[in-house]
């Protein structure tokens, strides 16, 4: 059980460095290019990422790599809460970690691809609530358990993350993980609306909870289906 929670960790660890390390970094990339990337490319990179480390990791630890994920899950009671602070460790680690070695590469870069808003922070506030609802509401329609695992799961989900990325990154940076906030803003040591990016994700992934359970069959999200769908991932 022991090694089979390391491996866990570690391949969150792995796929929430990555995702931190490819999508910030493209951020980074387009300011020290002149917009090489550009705005829709920086959402395809994101997407992407995510598709690619569902597949790779959904069957070690369910690819959560998203803080607000994982409590979203045990919202759902589909995830074991012995487990949601191991999870949220693991993927905060591996944020700053790929923040660490992008400063290292790009030691001119000013933010290191922190998340801001670009207007009144409520409205930002409300952006990420809405963004991250939308997006757990998905993930908990697509996987089984708590696992986000399956043919179309990392298409469905790199799908929306790349569609809201697209339409809301200019308003709020369109972060809907806290890891993905905490750790530029750690690194870069700017910690001005950081609360933002780690609140308002958190509660959107809970309340999604609240429409999967209106919309999806009876025991999507808690009750004796969803614990033995758990235990069938």
């Amino acid at each position: 059980m022991i090694n089979v929670l390391k491996r866990q960790m570690a391949a969150e660890a792995f796929g929430t460095f990555t995702l931190v390390f490819a999508g910030t970094g493209a951020i980074v990339i387009n300011e020290t290019t002149g917009g090489a990337v550009t705005h829709v490319g920086i959402a395809i990179t994101f997407g992407l990422v995510v598709l690619a480390m569902i597949y790779a990791l959904g069957d070690v630890s369910g690819c959560h790599i998203n803080p607000a994920v994982t409590l979203g899950f045990w919202a759902a009671r589909r995830f074991e809460g012995r487990l949601v602070v191991p999870y949220v460790l693991s993927q905060c680690a591996g944020a700053i970690l790929a923040s660490i070695v992008l400063r290292l590469m790009f030691p001119t870069s000013v933010t290191l691809g922190a998340t801001a808003p670009a207007g009144e922070p409520l409205q930002s506030f409300v952006m990420e609530f809405v963004l991250t609802l939308i997006l757990m509401f998905v993930i908990l329609s697509v996987s089984i358990g708590a696992k986000e695992k399956g043919l179309l799961a990392g298409v469905a989900i790199g799908a929306v993350i790349m569609l809201e990325a697209m339409c809301a990154g200019p308003v709020s940076g369109a972060s809907m993980n806290p890891a993905r906030s905490l750790a530029p803003a750690l690194v870069t040591m700017q910690f001005d609306h950081l609360w933002l990016y780690l609140l308002a994700p958190t509660l959107g992934a809970v309340m999604s909870v609240g429409v999967c359970r209106c919309v999806q069959a009876p025991g999507c999200c808690g009750g004796a289906s969803a614990t033995a769908r758990t235990s069938s991932a």
